[in-house]
């Protein structure tokens, strides 16, 4: 049986979650915005939906917009928000994900401008260069929570504060955060925040964007004016109960979620270190499950395919990003040579992950290593 040790990408569906869907999908199959007992059943598992991932999340039920993920809210806040006044300037940080920097990128066509925010060697955006005054009036700003890659958490509060202050609007990807770390987002002072359920073992296809209610955003979906008519379509029952669900049962287990996690971790970056593992982002504060390594002189994906065949599923980066052959943008960003960026493997865990686990992994791993640094030697 493989070993799954790629929780970053996504997450198996929790028992309880699963369980809650399930009505949803057969007897109680009413479209919610139906005015029946069918439709009045479905608009109330829908209300308290939102009111547990609202709980979650520190903010009012109002303020949940479901989408269908992750994707669709990062590119619902900044096509939503661009689509107000002129063109004017979009920050993000290097290491934002790819549904973030293309419909960025893509502003450019409408005469935006766009502004990269670099990052340190060890993946943190460099906040103490970014002066309040980098930022300007009605600006658009996205920089993640947590990075999907090498796990390491950003200063998007300190970043808030300066953006608040120019008169900016700030948005925080917190989809590889959230039932990972506490998250706030009133603490955080941001004024939207994407959000996913597949990363909490909870269904795929579904999300939210979660937005300050002064936030001059328009309708992403155009429509019957769903969501608080800015995400028009019938919702998603099914999954949204089920992301409610997940919500619940993450905000119970945080704490218990990083000491057990982070002991995992710990030991197997020791280990991967007495072999020769270089850890990318080690020192810069990171998510407790996030393992992000290179082993010099061997590529990523090939040990990635050995240790699939080992028993242990692992990435060689972002799961959206692992069918191409350039190098991480990420590891770019923070200056990594292409030897050690070609090499990276993402490891990350989940709680269902054991010691056991973890060990047989380090001994195969080793094998691995000693065979195939064999080969090289052997056609050198």
């Amino acid at each position: 049986m493989t070993v799954y040790f790629d929780h970053n990408s996504t997450t198996q569906i929790a028992e309880p979650v699963l369980n809650a869907m399930m009505p949803f999908l057969k007897g109680e199959f009413g479209n919610a915005s139906s005015r029946h007992d069918f439709g009045t059943r479905s608009r109330e598992a829908v209300n308290v939906a939102r009111e547990q991932v609202a709980s979650l999340l520190d903010v009012q039920a109002s303020q949940v917009i479901f989408t269908s993920g992750g994707t669709e809210s990062n590119n619902m806040f900044i096509n939503g928000l661009a689509s107000y006044g002129p063109p004017r300037k979009i920050f993000i940080s290097a290491i934002e994900h790819p549904c973030v920097m293309s419909p960025a990128g893509s502003l450019r066509k409408s005469g935006w401008s766009l502004e990269i925010l670099p990052v340190t060697k060890d993946g943190a955006v460099m906040v103490e260069e970014i002066k309040a005054n980098a930022f300007e009036r009605n600006c658009l700003v996205s920089v993640m929570l947590a990075n999907n890659e090498t796990g390491v958490l950003q200063a998007v509060k300190e970043l808030a504060a300066n953006v608040r202050r120019a008169g900016g609007w700030i948005h925080t990807d917190a989809i590889q955060a959230i039932g990972k770390i506490p998250v706030s987002f009133s603490d955080l002072g941001v004024h939207a925040m994407s959000v996913s359920a597949h990363k909490l073992n909870g269904p795929k296809g579904v999300g939210a964007l979660i937005v300050d209610k002064k936030l001059p955003i328009d309708a992403f979906i155009k429509g019957g004016g769903h969501e608080f008519g800015l995400r028009s379509g019938t919702e998603n029952v099914a999954s949204i109960v089920g992301f409610g669900v997940a919500a619940t049962l993450v905000s119970g287990r945080l704490e218990t979620y990083q000491s057990r996690i982070g002991k995992l971790r710990e030991t197997l970056e020791r280990r991967l270190a007495m072999i020769g593992a270089v850890i990318h982002g080690q020192k810069s504060p990171r998510l407790s499950n996030t393992c992000y390594f290179s082993l010099p002189g061997i590529q990523g994906e090939t040990l990635v395919m050995e240790l699939n065949k080992a028993g242990f599923a692992l990435a060689s980066g972002s799961a959206c990003s692992s069918h191409s052959s350039e190098i991480s943008p990420t590891l770019k960003a923070m200056g990594i040579s292409e030897e050690l960026a070609y090499g990276a493997v993402r490891l990350s865990l989940g709680l269902d992950n054991t010691v056991e686990e973890c060990d047989a992994f380090i001994t195969s791993l080793e094998k691995i290593v000693l065979r195939l640094n064999n080969l090289v030697s052997l056609t050198v």
